[in-house]
């Protein structure tokens, strides 16, 4: 079942939304080389807390941590540890809060330091694919005209889409229907309405679109060893244009 969102809902959740984008973009500021993802964790974990918000993550499904950090050739679910980073990685975090009953889902990868031309390709491209499917996220279409651009896109650029996972509704519950692939043929899925909130997540490899997932049970990498970025919104469907609820700077 597809919830539609009333006003009251949607203020909550763009509450749920702001606070995912201040402590995203806060993140951005501490990431260097020499900094551990642990560290990296307790920061937001703090900071999500005295802006009102609970972490979305912790404890869902058993995942230990309060966000992801997934390095290089990890693609998502990567756990905070004690690795350092070190110039020329990039991690992507991916960071859920749950305010007054409701949740906000959101990501950025993150450059440390000087990135080689193809991994800041990658980045650009995987961020560009994202706004061009948000663009998409309109009254009257389908689920895939979201994929659609978000695939033609990074493949025109000589990236793939990873396949195992999907964006998705979001609202009281982190994961709801409908999922938001990010590859397909447009015309497809349910057909948008106002009030639907999507959690739309790009997540392209800069090899083949394959994954496995580690023995801890949730990292995944890429097939191939190449590296992956990762990025998302929380959107939601308007008679207007979709609004971003996790806009960050």
């Amino acid at each position: 079942m597809i919830f539609l969102k009333s006003p009251e809902e949607i203020e909550k959740m763009s509450k749920a939304g702001r606070i995912v984008a201040e402590v995203l973009d806060a993140i951005k500021g501490i990431i260097q080389a020499g900094i551990t993802t642990k560290e990296v964790e307790n920061f937001a974990e703090e900071r999500v807390i005295a802006l009102g918000g609970k972490s979305a993550f912790k404890g869902y499904k058993g995942y230990p941590a309060s966000i992801c950090t997934s390095i290089n050739e990890q693609v998502v679910h990567g756990i905070p540890s004690s690795y350092k980073l070190k110039d020329g990685d990039i991690i992507s975090i991916d960071l859920g809060v749950y305010y007054a009953g409701f949740y906000g889902d959101g990501a950025v990868t993150i450059p440390v330091g000087k990135l080689d031309d193809q991994t800041a390709n990658l980045l650009r491209v995987t961020e560009e694919s994202l706004y061009l499917g948000i663009e998409n996220a309109i009254v009257g279409n389908r689920v895939s005209d979201i994929s659609y651009p978000i695939q033609k896109h990074v493949e025109k650029n000589g990236f793939s889409v990873v396949r195992s996972f999907v964006g998705h509704g979001i609202g009281r519950e982190l994961h709801e229907e409908p999922q938001v692939p990010n590859y397909g043929t447009p015309g497809n899925g349910p057909r948008l309405r106002e009030g639907m909130t999507l959690a739309i997540e790009p997540m392209v490899n800069a090899g083949a679109f394959e994954v496995k997932v580690l023995e801890d049970g949730w990292t995944a990498i890429t097939s191939d060893g190449k590296r992956s970025a990762h990025f998302e919104h929380t959107v939601l469907i308007t008679l207007d244009k979709p609004r971003i609820l996790t806009k960050y700077k």
